[in-house]
C-alpha cells in the first residue's frame, strides 16, 4: 500500500500537463516567453543589407562628400581650440546623416522581429537585480548545462553555414575578383560594394533559416519548461478558487448572464405585473408546458423599470396592481408556477390582457 501511495505521489508530481493559461500569463509576467534571439539578427541583418542596397548611392555620395569637404577644407585650416570644437561637430552631424539611417532601419526590424514573436511584453520584475544571476555555482551549472551545449552546437552550426553560403557567392564570382587589380579604384570599390551587399543578403535570408528552426526549438524548450504536474493543477485551480476577487468577479459575471437571459425572455410574456416604481413580474401561461402561469423575469428598481421598458418596446401588456406584484416577487422564483392562492387574481389580469389583444 506504501508503495503504491508512493507512485501515485511520483506520476501526480510529474509535470505532464501543459500550462494552464494562469501559469502562461505568470511566465509572462516574470518576461518568460517562447522568443529566439537569432531571428531579432537575421532580421536585423535582411533589413540593412536591403536598405545597402537601395540607399548604397545615396551612402556613397554622402561618404564622398564627408572626404571630399575634410580634404578641401579642414585641411587648410588653422587649428584651434575654437575650430577643433566646430569642426567635430560638423563630422559629427555629416555621420550622424549617414549612420542615421541605417540605425534606424535596424532599430524598426528589431522591434517587428521581437514583436511578431512575443507580441507587446514590458516585464520589470525581469530586469530587477538578482543574487543568484552572480552566483558562481549557478554560472557555472550554466555554463556546463544541456542548454549550453546546444547553444554551442547552434553557434557551431551558425557559422559553418553561413561560412559555406558565403564562400559560394566568392566563388562563383572569383574571376571577377582577381580582376579587380585591373580596375580603377572607383570601379573596384563598386564591385567589392556590390559583392558584399550580394553575400550579406544572402547571408541574412540563410541565418533567417537557420534562426526560424531556432524559433521552433525555442517554442519546444519553453513550453516544456512551463509544463505543470496535476498535482500543480490542482492547486492553481484551489488557490484561484479561494481568491474573493476571482470569486466576486465569476459570480458578477453570472448575474450579467443570468440578467440577460432574463430580459430576453421579457418579449415572450403575456402580461407584466408591477408596481408602478419598485417591482415588476413577467408571466407567460402555456399550457403545453405547465399548468399554471410561470414566472419568466422579475425585478425591483431599477430592474423593475428595465423589465417595463423592455416590455414596452416589444407590445407586452403592463397591468399595474400593487398588492399582487409585490406578492409574486417575494414568494416565486424565476421559472417557477405561481403559487395556487394567486390563480384567481392572474386568471382575471390574463383574461383582460386577452381581451385587449382579440380587440387588437
Amino acid at each position: 500500500m506504501n508503495f503504491l501511495t508512493l507512485d501515485l505521489q511520483f506520476f501526480a508530481g510529474e509535470k505532464t500537463e501543459k500550462a494552464t493559461p494562469k501559469k502562461r500569463q505568470d511566465a509572462r509576467k516574470k518576461g518568460q516567453a517562447a522568443k529566439s534571439q537569432d531571428v531579432n539578427t537575421a532580421v536585423n541583418l535582411l533589413a540593412v543589407f536591403i536598405f545597402f542596397m537601395f540607399a548604397g548611392e545615396f551612402l556613397l555620395d554622402h561618404i564622398l562628400g564627408v572626404f571630399k569637404h575634410s580634404f578641401q577644407n579642414y585641411l587648410v585650416v588653422e587649428m584651434t581650440e575654437n575650430n577643433l570644437n566646430s569642426i567635430m561637430i560638423e563630422i559629427l552631424k555629416e555621420l550622424t546623416s549617414i549612420l542615421g539611417p541605417i540605425m534606424l532601419v535596424a532599430l524598426i526590424a528589431g522591434a517587428v522581429a521581437n514583436y511578431f514573436q512575443i507580441g507587446l511584453l514590458f516585464s520589470p520584475e525581469a530586469v530587477q537585480m538578482k543574487l543568484e544571476k552572480i552566483n558562481p555555482i549557478q554560472g557555472f551549472k550554466r555554463i556546463f548545462s544541456l542548454r549550453a551545449l546546444v547553444e554551442l552546437f547552434k553557434s557551431v552550426l551558425k557559422i559553418s553555414f553561413v561560412g559555406i553560403v558565403t564562400f559560394t557567392v566568392l566563388w562563383k564570382r572569383i574571376d571577377e575578383i582577381l580582376l579587380l587589380s585591373h580596375k580603377s579604384a572607383g570601379a573596384a570599390l563598386a564591385a567589392i560594394a556590390s559583392l558584399t551587399v550580394k553575400m550579406g543578403l544572402i547571408a541574412s535570408i540563410a541565418l533567417l533559416f537557420l534562426a526560424s528552426l531556432d524559433y521552433l526549438y525555442q517554442k519546444y524548450d519553453f513550453e516544456k519548461s512551463i509544463r505543470m504536474s496535476k498535482q500543480d493543477i490542482k492547486d492553481e485551480f484551489k488557490n484561484i478558487e479561494g481568491d474573493p476577487l476571482i470569486k466576486s468577479k465569476i459570480k458578477q459575471r453570472q448575474r450579467e448572464t443570468a440578467m440577460r437571459r432574463m430580459m430576453q425572455e421579457v418579449p415572450k410574456a403575456d402580461v407584466v405585473i408591477t408596481n408602478p416604481t419598485h417591482f415588476a413580474v413577467a408571466l407567460k401561461y402555456d399550457e403545453q408546458k405547465m399548468d399554471a402561469p410561470y414566472v419568466v423575469a422579475k425585478g425591483a428598481d431599477y430592474v423593475a423599470q428595465k423589465i417595463k421598458f423592455i416590455a414596452k418596446e416589444n407590445d407586452v401588456i403592463t397591468v399595474e396592481n400593487r398588492p399582487l406584484a409585490r406578492a409574486l416577487y417575494e414568494q416565486t422564483d424565476i421559472g417557477e408556477t405561481i403559487p395556487e392562492q394567486f390563480f384567481k387574481a392572474v386568471a382575471e389580469i390574463l383574461a383582460f390582457v386577452y381581451r385587449i389583444k382579440n380587440k387588437i
